[in-house]
């Protein structure tokens, strides 16, 4: 897909996904549910270390009542060290990702959360059933709206590390991002292979979506506000709440700069 085939606004901006499906072959079940088994199920049968990964990475079953998921552990004590992310701090990053996807209301970033699990304390995430042939690389038009939303959501998050194999999609055709635990950084770290709207302008449905996140990241009794300051130091929220009035004060999505701002690899 060509630069020119794309564009944010091309469709409809789809209503926001509030459901899930635990399997390709299963009933969806909503965000809220998703997330109680995540935090109160049993974890166990470990099905093997997720390939490619930098990080100890693990796809469990999570069990509750009568509902089991798969779902993607991440033990904070099976993270590598980075020179420029604080230790022990990528499996919190995970989880403010999926917080600010929520508020924003685009549901782009699985259900996650943080707790004890086999290795330890670690984040907890829903396993999207995907084919992982299917990415960035080989997506089409249709896709163009949410790959348009994952776009600035690396913006606003400063993404360092956008993969064509961290964009999956699901049965239903709706697209997720995955892999957040290097993201929320002090310094300019946005690194994405997604630079099809560079210099667009951002469609005014979705600078709504970062205004409503503005008003709760400036509101320090705010229930999101007050966990996003339990998973970053106060520097990285100031950088976030900066980020998010850039985009809402230039309204265009970003150009590529000087330095590396390509992950890799690609994929």
């Amino acid at each position: 897909m060509t630069n020119q085939d794309k564009s944010p606004s091309d469709d409809n901006q789809d209503e926001p996904n509030t459901e899930v499906s635990s399997s390709s072959d299963s009933a969806a079940i909503s965000f809220e549910h998703v997330l109680e088994v995540l935090q109160k199920g049993d974890i166990s049968n470990q099905h093997g270390l997720v390939q490619w990964s930098s990080n100890y990475t693990f796809l469990m079953s999570v069990k509750h009542e009568d509902i089991e998921l798969m779902c993607v552990y991440k033990p904070q004590r099976g993270e590598r060290p980075l020179w420029d992310f604080p230790d022990g701090t990528l499996c919190c990053r995970e989880r403010a990702a999926f917080l600010t996807s929520d508020i924003l209301g685009w549901q782009l970033v699985p259900p996650t959360v943080l707790r004890d699990g086999p290795q330890g304390f670690g984040s907890v995430q829903f396993f999207i059933d995907h084919d992982p042939n299917y990415h960035y690389f080989e997506f089409d038009k249709s896709l163009a709206p949410q790959l348009g939303q994952l776009a600035l959501f690396d913006v606003l998050i400063n993404n360092a590390d956008r993969k064509g194999g961290h964009c999956v999609v699901d049965s239903q055709q709706h697209m997720w991002g995955i892999d957040h635990g290097i993201a929320f950084h002090v310094n300019n770290k946005l690194r994405t292979v997604i630079w099809d709207f560079a210099g667009q302008p951002i469609p005014e449905i979705m600078l709504e979506s970062v205004q409503r996140l503005a008003t709760k990241l400036e509101t320090p009794d705010d229930d999101f506000r007050q966990e996003l300051d339990k998973l970053l130091n106060e520097r990285e929220v100031k950088a976030f709440i900066w980020r998010v009035n850039h985009v809402l004060e230039n309204k265009h999505y970003p150009e590529r700069g000087p330095g590396h701002n390509y992950p890799w690899p690609p994929v």
